[in-house]
């Protein structure tokens, strides 16, 4: 069985602390590890399974690749969406990049909770043993509430232990229709996870979508290895037809069974769903930072570096990051995204970047910026290098604070240890590396007439972005 692990969502309703180019499941929301992390942890134990294989948004792919190595996965695959067309395009290329048509994929999104582990487990061992039997298999979460923002599946009759026929699968009801389908017990939430063997899907999405598998598999053929990275073909991927599992096959197919799930499942949609799922103290407050909270009742307050003080605060959301920060009811959080959407109208780069940035060398944080100056904070992992690069409209100014760095300027290359610098004028050919075994930090000072990360010419780069200015 090869775990799938899909991570194509941007987390909007997550905002500030989830953005575009750092959404909610590289995040670590409920435990010190991140949602990516915490996914692959839980199948710990699961026998006889193979090297997952993971699908995500070409943007993430150095995020997804460090944090698989950060526990000590090797993924047999990481498969890159230049564009996003939803689960069904998805699963199908994990499909064409099994090892073996009859492995039973195991199709998991990457930002759920699930708080009971030996349960998850003991239904994927069932679901494998009907995958293998030729059935589309899907998990149906046990309601604990009737929810307006969650599709149904109505299962049909048992055909065996605990594993039912589909009836239907329903769109998201209005909170009258989810309370009659709570109290009837014959409705499920749909949960977005999956189980079937490789060619069963195949010959069903053929069967039932034969343009979007033809689009897949030419994307799949034209497909370039980069590093550990399938880069898809940009130009024939994005005419695939975009649907979702549950709609291409699972509502057409005649082999989809629903097995229930009563495992303390959240996927932490908004602030109230991460609220419910983090631990409070004796007031309800879900505390994560220097917090002060006076006559404060059942709120989730986050703060990333400032202290926040809160008075006479119930019921409310408040989240500080280094660049933003979100007061808003706890009835209301499901409107964060109109945030998103303002900011995304207004250009502003709130919506996609945090003050933090990471690149797959290591990082760097934006510390002051003027009209015709900024200061950045940059870390650089050991043995990382930057790309070999020049600027148009900058001149660089570097003051290491630890570690060593070896600079590249021009034609020559200087070792730097603490408490020295150099300065790389403009237009200068330049790179960076750190040759130790510790973190290398330095403090960068920029001067010039435009200070954009698009002012960045580059001739060589061992992760592949010669061609762009990522």
């Amino acid at each position: 069985m090869i775990p799938v692990i899909l991570s194509g969502g941007s987390g909007t309703r997550l905002w500030p602390l989830s953005r575009e180019y750092h959404p909610k499941q590289f995040l670590s929301l409920v435990t010190e590890k991140t949602m990516v992390q915490e996914t692959l942890d839980r199948l710990d134990g699961i026998a006889g399974l193979k090297p997952p294989i993971a699908v995500c948004n070409e943007d993430h792919r150095f995020m997804m690749a460090e944090q698989l190595w950060e526990v000590g996965c090797k993924a047999s695959a990481i498969i890159l969406e230049p564009v996003g067309k939803n689960t069904a395009p998805a699963v199908a290329m994990a499909a064409l990049a099994a090892s073996s048509e009859d492995d039973v994929l195991l199709v998991l999104p990457a930002d759920h909770v699930i708080e009971d582990k030996p349960v998850f487990q003991k239904a994927v061992e069932q679901a494998k043993v009907m995958a293998e039997a030729g059935y589309l298999v899907t998990f149906g979460v046990v309601p604990t509430s009737p929810e307006t923002g969650y599709g149904y599946i109505k299962r049909g009759d048992e055909i065996r232990e605990q594993a039912f026929n589909v009836a239907a699968f329903v769109e998201k009801p209005s909170l009258a229709t989810a309370a009659e389908y709570v109290d009837s017990g014959d409705y499920f939430w749909n949960s977005g996870m999956f189980a079937f063997k490789a060619k069963r899907y195949l010959e069903e999405l053929e069967k039932f979508n034969s343009e979007m598998l033809d689009s897949c598999r030419k994307a799949f053929a034209a497909a370039k290895k980069d590093l550990d990275f399938t880069r898809l073909d940009k130009e024939i991927f994005s005419a695939c037809p975009a649907d979702s599992i549950d709609y291409a096959v699972l509502e057409k197919t005649e082999q989809a069974i629903v097995i229930p799930l009563d495992i303390g499942w959240n996927d932490v949609g908004s602030w109230s769903a991460l609220w419910d799922v983090t631990k409070k103290d004796d007031s309800g407050n879900a505390i994560h930072g220097d917090v002060l909270a006076i006559d404060t009742s059942n709120s989730f307050i986050h703060t990333e570096g400032r202290m926040v003080a809160t008075i006479g605060v119930h019921d409310f959301v408040v989240i500080e990051t280094d660049d933003a920060i979100m007061v808003a009811p706890k009835d209301r959080v499901q409107d964060v995204r109109l945030i998103v959407d303002q900011l995304k109208e207004l250009g502003r780069k709130e919506a996609r970047l945090h003050r933090k940035v990471y690149r797959p060398w290591g990082h760097y944080d934006s510390v002051d910026n003027g009209e015709r100056h900024q200061t950045k904070r940059i870390v650089v992992n050991p043995g990382a290098k930057l790309s070999v690069q020049k600027h148009h409209h900058r001149a660089e100014h570097w003051v290491v604070v630890k570690g060593t760095a070896l600079v590249t300027k021009s034609d020559e290359q200087v070792l730097l240890s603490e408490n020295e610098s150099i300065y790389i004028p403009l237009g200068t050919v330049h790179c960076l590396e750190n040759p130790g075994v510790i973190p290398l930090e330095m403090v960068e000072v920029q001067s010039g007439s435009y200070l954009g990360e698009d002012d960045i010419v580059r001739y060589e780069d061992k992760y592949g972005r010669v061609e762009n200015s990522e």
